[in-house]
This record gives C-alpha cells, sequence and structure tokens, in this order.
C-alpha cells in the first residue's frame, strides 16, 4: 500500500486533485482497481495536509452476479458511507441495443448515473479508477481507431454540472493493485460483463505487452510522450 499511496499522492499534487474542503465521490465498481482506490483514499485521508470527505458510489448495472452486499461490507469496513444505485443498463446495451461494442455506452450511462447520484450527495469531485494502464490502452485505441493522439485526462471539469473527475491512479499499474490485492487476500467482485476479456482495450493490453518485451522502457517512452504533446491536461501548466 505504500508504493500505491506514494504514487496515488504524486498524481494528486502534480494536478492538484484536492483542495480543503472537497467530497470525493468514489466510484466503486467492486473491481480489484476500485477496490484498491477506496482503501487507499481512506488511508490517504489520515495524513493529508487537506481536508476531504469521502463516499462511495457504486451503480448496480442489472448484471446476475452483481454483489452489493459486498460492496456495502467493504465500505462499513473502511467506514466510508455507500450509495448503491440500480440501473438497466445490462438490459439497455446487450438486450435492447444490442451492442456489438458496448464499452463506450455502458461507461457513458454509467458516468452520466455517478454524475446525478454523486451531486445529489453533496459531492463536488468523482475519484475514478483508471490506472496507469488505462492511460496507455486508451493513447493506443484513439492512436489505432480514431487516428488521434489523445488519452484521458489526470482531471476533467465537467461545465454543466460543476463536477470535476480525478483519477488519482494514473502513475499506479495494474500490476500493482493485483499484487495488493492478492497479497492481503482482498475479496473482489467476479467479473460480470461479458465483454470482458473481448473488447479492444484487451486487444490494446496485449499489444502493449509485446512491445514491452522487445521495448522494456515503452511505458516509460509512452508517458513522456504523452506528457510533451498537446494532450489537454497532461502539461503542468494545464492544471495552474
Amino acid at each position: 500500500m505504500q508504493k500505491i499511496l506514494g504514487n496515488m499522492r504524486k498524481a494528486i499534487d502534480e494536478f492538484h486533485m484536492i483542495e480543503d474542503g472537497d467530497k470525493i465521490a468514489i466510484a466503486l465498481s467492486g473491481g480489484k482497481d476500485s477496490v484498491t482506490l477506496l482503501m487507499a483514499f481512506k488511508n490517504l485521508q489520515r495524513f493529508y495536509p487537506k481536508h476531504f470527505d469521502l463516499i462511495a458510489i457504486s451503480v448496480n448495472p442489472g448484471f446476475e452476479f452483481f454483489d452489493s452486499t459486498f460492496l456495502a461490507n467493504l465500505c462499513k469496513e473502511n467506514q466510508i458511507p455507500f450509495v448503491e444505485v440500480e440501473s438497466h443498463i445490462k438490459e439497455i446495451v446487450f438486450d435492447i441495443r444490442k451492442e456489438k461494442n458496448p464499452c463506450s455506452l455502458c461507461a457513458n450511462l454509467r458516468r452520466g448515473i455517478l454524475n446525478t447520484t454523486a451531486i445529489e450527495h453533496g459531492c463536488n469531485k468523482i475519484a475514478l479508477g483508471h490506472n496507469e494502464d488505462d492511460v496507455l490502452e486508451t493513447f493506443f485505441l484513439n492512436l489505432l481507431y480514431a487516428g488521434s493522439i489523445n488519452t484521458f485526462s489526470p482531471m476533467s471539469y465537467m461545465d454543466r454540472s460543476g463536477m470535476t473527475l480525478i483519477r488519482p491512479f494514473i502513475y499506479v499499474s495494474e500490476k500493482q493493485t493485483q499484487a495488493f490485492i492478492k497479497k492481503n487476500k482482498i475479496k473482489i467482485m467476479p467479473k460480470a460483463c461479458p465483454m470482458d476479456g473481448h473488447s479492444k482495450r484487451e486487444d490494446m493490453k496485449q499489444l502493449i505487452w509485446n512491445f514491452q518485451k522487445e521495448i522494456p522502457t515503452i511505458r516509460a517512452n509512452l508517458y513522456g510522450a504523452i506528457k510533451r504533446s498537446n494532450i489537454r491536461g497532461w502539461k503542468k501548466e494545464d492544471t495552474e
């Protein structure tokens, strides 16, 4: 956890993600990244110089194996208020629309529900569990499928709602969260989405893995390219 907290705080301080008086909604899906993010935030709250409050919001997409009791107990153990929002995402995306590439629509629907619920509970920020691997995979997805040099920003301000999205795990690798969960024998939600392991993002993960075998510094090189580029939100002056 110390290494994860160190990388998390580096991102928070570098991009000014937390200010005094923030109320942060943690997007809790129950996977390894969101569970680790929840526990890391609770640890950070104990010593971070700026005061902030936490709440966990979980969007129930309607999949059979979604276990809200597990999430509620996890939040109770960490003394973080828990809110579950039931939705019809599974029905809309898979049964009605029958999307062949459902990830984007699913993410947008979840994001909308998260945003509305966070506002209802007085939050001004939503913390997402996107990690270092997600940053690089999104970079390749945009490059290869959209022809653009882009990835998501460490922080994103939404004008219409006044909500700010923060991604404190952008310097935390998937390998680190996996190791933390395994070492501490922490229960996580089983994968319920039928697209798990069969998406374009999974293809990008494999692509980066193959590159890394030939170019060990590929991850650092890509991060350097992102920071030197004109991608909004990644230059230091963008956050000042």
